[in-house]
């Protein structure tokens, strides 16, 4: 039980993370090299960088007490719960064929946690 809420609590710091980059990163043209130095100085960007730190700690207790094989395909959950932000954060649009992509990561998911 404690595994599983490390493995969840990976999934959404991993998700928050790139929410934050992709937030901080609304309505930047980063065509220079100028652009994209001043980008990664923004605090949405600094603030997702954080979160990556501590899912990348969380990762590695994990990785130490979790067999590769059955931990890396769990952590394709960040795929699906990336999409529920896209649409509740973002507003974007998931066509059809996006949502049989989550259906087919949501059984494999079950496959590999039994």
């Amino acid at each position: 039980m404690v595994y599983a809420v490390m493995i969840l609590s990976n999934i959404i710091l991993l998700v928050g993370g790139q929410t934050l980059w992709k937030y901080g990163l609304q309505g930047k043209d980063l065509t220079d090299l100028k652009s994209v130095i001043l980008a990664m100085f923004s605090p949405w960007v600094i603030g997702g960088i954080a979160l990556y730190v501590v899912a990348t700690v969380i990762w590695i207790f994990l990785l130490s007490k979790i067999s590769l094989s059955v931990l890396y395909p769990l952590q394709s959950l960040a795929y699906v719960a990336a999409i529920l932000v896209s649409i509740f954060i973002f507003h974007e649009h998931i066509p059809p064929m996006r949502w049989v992509g989550v259906a087919v990561i949501l059984a494999g998911v079950s496959l590999v946690a039994i």
